[in-house]
């Protein structure tokens, strides 16, 4: 995850839930990329560092365990930089030129100047983020599919290029992983758009008892239901999406009988939401409290080293398939 500041119940949902379940099945490598919240955010890192502490506490309060996982940061493992540079040696700038996300975000994001190197080729450092761990699996949504797929190519286009020599035969350095889907539930932001820092509208895993009523008061609710005796569709309420994610099956049966008969207004609605959210939020915070940001940021110093050492056993086949480990008589230190 990009550290661009405290995360929300939006990057809860889309990843995080589902990697605190995978800790448990796989040998899993998470990174706060701070390297990459410098592709649009160069102009102004001041926030980086502590953004990061953030994003590090928000992960243990979700329930990630360094005793399960590995968790580091992308700058302490230099081997990204040293892989995405040998990657941008082989890749043809059209591979990178018709990523999806390249040309939508360049006319999204305004007021700042993506017309940059790092901006295009960050789906290349994304692969040598992944490649470095040569997995089986990448654990991504439905939106991050074409990604994965230009790592597979990446992939299949070194090991075209370079092999290592085997009792058996060239063998191949880097696997082409797979895509491990998980689930991501719509989940809408206050104005009933997708929940985002950017837009304002994001319910935050931080956020007090308090503060998550309050923003749900605010909420969006179903266009049609303009006054209380009008009957709704929870189908067609950002309100009645956050039931459908976070309420419990007999609690989702009082929502759609009750709007649609006009039984309970909005506000009511909203309170038994916001109910939901509280359960899942408490547990959440309790556990983030449990940690001050320098204990965070010693996990990640500690899991950067394990992170470092499986990237050096990658890049030491890297570099011996690409024929750039030089053999000599000792005399120059290092050579």
């Amino acid at each position: 995850m990009r550290p661009t500041g405290k995360l929300h119940l939006g990057n809860y949902m889309g990843a995080l839930a589902n990697w605190v379940k995978l800790q448990d099945d796989y040998e899993c490598y998470f990174f706060v990329a701070d390297w990459h919240a410098l592709t649009t955010d160069y102009a102004d890192t001041s926030q980086v560092a502590g953004n990061v502490e953030e994003v590090a506490l928000d992960w243990l309060g979700a329930g990630l365990d360094p005793e399960k996982c590995v968790l580091f940061l992308q700058s302490k493992v230099l081997r990204h930089a040293e892989l995405f540079l040998l990657f941008s040696m082989i890749t043809p700038v059209s591979w990178l030129e018709r990523v999806p996300t390249y040309k939508e975000q360049q006319e999204n994001i305004v007021g700042k100047d993506l017309s940059t190197y790092g901006f295009l080729g960050y789906p290349l450092l994304q692969a040598a983020d992944i490649l470095l761990y040569q997995p089986q699996f990448v654990p991504v949504g439905q939106d991050q599919v074409v990604h994965v797929e230009l790592t597979r190519e990446i992939a299949r286009r070194f090991n075209h290029f370079y092999k290592l020599d085997g009792p058996d035969g060239p063998r191949e350095v880097l696997p082409e992983p797979k895509v491990l889907l998980t689930p991501s539930p719509k989940l809408p932001g206050t104005d009933g758009r997708k929940m985002s820092k950017s837009y304002d509208n994001a319910i935050q895993l931080t956020d007090p008892e308090a503060v998550v009523r309050a923003k749900l008061k605010t909420m969006v609710t179903d266009p049609a239901r303009i006054r209380r005796t009008d009957p709704g569709d929870p189908d067609k309420c950002p309100v009645g999406d956050l039931h459908k994610v976070f309420s419990s099956a007999e609690k989702l049966v009082e929502v759609y009988e009750g709007c649609r008969s006009a039984g309970i207004g909005c506000i009511q609605c909203k309170g038994w939401a916001a109910d939901s959210l509280v359960q899942i939020l408490g547990p959440i915070q309790e556990r983030r409290a449990g940690y001050t940001a320098s204990q965070a940021l010693e996990i990640l110093k500690a899991g950067s080293v394990r992170a470092a050492q499986r990237a050096d056993e990658t890049m030491a086949q890297v570099n011996e398939a690409m024929q750039l480990t030089v053999r000599s008589s000792g005399a120059v230190d290092g050579l």
